[in-house]
């Protein structure tokens, strides 16, 4: 059983297994979260553009009732929370699309951007802005405008990149060596 579990945890892109050495955590390098950053936008955006013309009335209630509760959260200061609900809006608006493929690549992309995701969350302002950028996606698919939904979507996800971006460059290099106090 443990060793099916690295497998599948390496099939999601999380670990890496070396041959007599163990299972290591992979990590995901600032280029190759871009990467995958772009990838979803071009993903997102064509699930906002199907969504906006084929979204149920049942889907659409559900997707409002993550988004209320993403600003409940907001307001509470739960970035935990926020976090969960934002993963759950986002796998539910691919799963709403009705493209299994779509959503079985959605969903390892998904895993290997994990750890920036949720960083992008915790900078100051974040919550509020993303709350709003879920809102905005929502107005534009209950509308049924397609261009403006894809476009919500593809924002949003190059939004988080910046963030992303700005998260990264913002992170103190580690110097080669502490200088010596006496």
């Amino acid at each position: 059983p443990v060793r099916e579990a690295f497998r599948m945890l390496e099939e999601a892109g999380l670990v890496r297994q070396e041959k007599n050495r163990g299972v290591f955590v992979r990590h995901i390098p600032l280029d190759e979260a871009l990467e995958i950053y772009d990838l979803r936008a071009m993903m997102d955006e064509s699930v906002g553009r199907l969504l906006a013309e084929k979204i149920k009335p049942e889907q659409l209630k559900a997707a409002r009732a993550m988004v209320d509760a993403m600003e409940r959260a907001v307001k509470a200061g739960d970035a935990d929370s926020y976090h969960l609900l934002n993963l759950q809006f986002h796998d539910a608006l691919v799963d709403f699309a009705g493209n299994r493929k779509l959503s079985v690549l959605y969903r390892r992309l998904i895993n290997e951007l994990s750890l920036f995701r949720r960083m992008n969350l915790a900078a100051v302002g974040a919550l509020p802005t993303s709350a709003g950028e879920h809102r905005a996606i929502l107005k534009a698919i209950a509308g049924g405008d397609a261009a403006g939904a894809g476009a919500a979507m593809r924002q949003h996800v190059l939004d988080s990149k910046e963030r992303t971006l700005r998260h990264q460059a913002a992170k103190p290099t580690p110097s080669k060596k502490a200088p010596a106090h006496a």
